[in-house]
């Protein structure tokens, strides 16, 4: 996870000292360091500059909308995320020691482990990358279109309404803001990130166990192997348990907030349709005649769903992997079932072994289809206590629901 965490420390999460040494025993986490300064300084920036500008926004306006409420609870969200990991940056170092141990004793073997980390990490950032940079162009291209005299201010006041209502822009404070929500739109992604690849290394080590079963399924063994082989069972089990502790706060927050938006895009889909936005001049210029925006709101919306399935596939893995055992010691022979076989299904059926959000729920192949079964209870109750119904009438001269 080595890249997944240099990328993270890039904007300011899990500031902790050490993370590219072999040795863990050098990993630190220290209020006094630069990393977690910056970190402070991006809570700081994102509660002032996003949070509280637009809270005094949002209380002055005499209606609120779907748009301001996704936005606010984008900006909260991500801001809390950032804090979170600064959370975990204090437990970081000890659960490192604590892997450590255990890869002294067994290893890990997958030698595609490395390689799956960093292809998740690099693949969904570019995704991110792409969805920020379509957002940004959508912007812009409104901006030149109706005022192209001012394009960078224009783009900055409609991105951020609170500025010339509260506070007088300047360049800087442009700057500054837009940078802020850099860092947010990253964090948005990176939690989903980093369960992905701390889920492939806790399934891997569960899976080395199974492989270890697959090789002698059917045979017969001493009872000292299947002792051997439980105490790994329980080893890698213990590990879910610790990791669990440390990020349950994490998965919570990522697996809410696919949830939201997931809801808060489609109402959007449903209130405003995906139409081109009309032009300020006759005749149009722009590069894809007002599309821009639709572009950017499709890629987005089906970018968060495959993100969402990706994290709730990957981090199921764990449960699922957790249970194959079991299928192998039912085939233990007769002759050489003993107490060690026994107890060993006995803990695999009695005990519920899976990544969770803060114990609320478990992390299974099923969540899928409750967050499905979720999004359209909830997209209904969004739809009637709005007032809205579908309808193919044009994009409003809105971006979408959080740049």
């Amino acid at each position: 996870m080595r890249l997944t965490l240099i990328v993270g420390q890039c904007f300011g999460l899990n500031p902790v000292l050490g993370i590219c040494d072999t040795d863990s025993s050098k990993l630190r986490f220290t209020y006094c360091s630069g990393r977690c300064v910056y970190a402070l300084i991006a809570i700081f920036g994102q509660t002032i500059f996003l949070n509280c500008f637009f809270l005094i926004k949002y209380f002055n306006e005499s209606g609120t909308s779907v748009t301001s409420n996704s936005t606010l609870v984008f900006y909260a969200s991500n801001t809390l995320t950032t804090i979170l990991f600064l959370r975990m940056a204090k437990k970081w170092p000890k659960l490192c020691q604590y892997i450590m141990k255990i890869e002294a004793a067994d290893p890990v073997k997958d030698a595609t482990l490395v390689k799956k980390c960093n292809v998740s990490c690099i693949v969904i950032l570019i995704m991110s990358i792409l969805e920020h940079a379509l957002a940004e162009f959508a912007g812009f291209i409104m901006a030149s279109d109706c005022q192209p005299g001012k394009v960078y201010e224009s783009y900055v006041e409609h991105s951020f309404p609170w500025i010339n209502l509260h506070v007088d822009y300047t360049f800087s404070l442009g700057f500054i803001t837009q940078i802020l929500n850099i860092l947010c739109t990253f964090n948005w992604n990176f939690g989903d990130i980093f369960i992905i690849t701390i889920s492939f290394y806790l399934t891997s080590r569960l899976e080395q166990v199974n492989k270890k079963i697959a090789a002698v399924r059917g045979k017969y063994v001493p009872t000292t192997f299947w002792r051997s082989v439980r105490e790994d069972y329980n080893r890698a089990t213990d590990l879910v348990r610790r990791v669990d502790e440390v990020i349950g706060s994490i998965i919570f927050l990522a697996f809410a907030n696919n949830l939201v938006f997931i809801c808060m895009q489609l109402l959007h889909t449903f209130a405003n349709g995906i139409k081109a936005v009309p032009s300020c001049h006759n005749p149009d210029k722009r590069p894809l005649q007002g599309y821009e925006q639709a572009l950017y709101f499709t890629y987005s919306f089906i970018f968060l769903v495959v993100r969402s399935l990706a994290v709730s596939l990957v981090a199921a893995q764990v449960h699922t992997a957790s249970r194959q055992p079991a299928y192998a010691l039912y085939e233990v022979p007769s002759a050489v079932y003993c107490v060690e076989v026994e107890r060993f299904i006995e803990q695999i059926h009695g005990d519920t072994v899976a990544l969770t959000g803060l114990q609320f729920f478990k992390v299974k192949r099923g969540i899928v289809l409750a967050i499905a079964g979720t999004i359209v209870t909830y997209e209904l109750v969004l739809l009637q206590f709005t007032g809205i119904t579908p309808t193919v009438a044009p994009l409003q001269d809105d971006l979408a629901y959080r740049d």
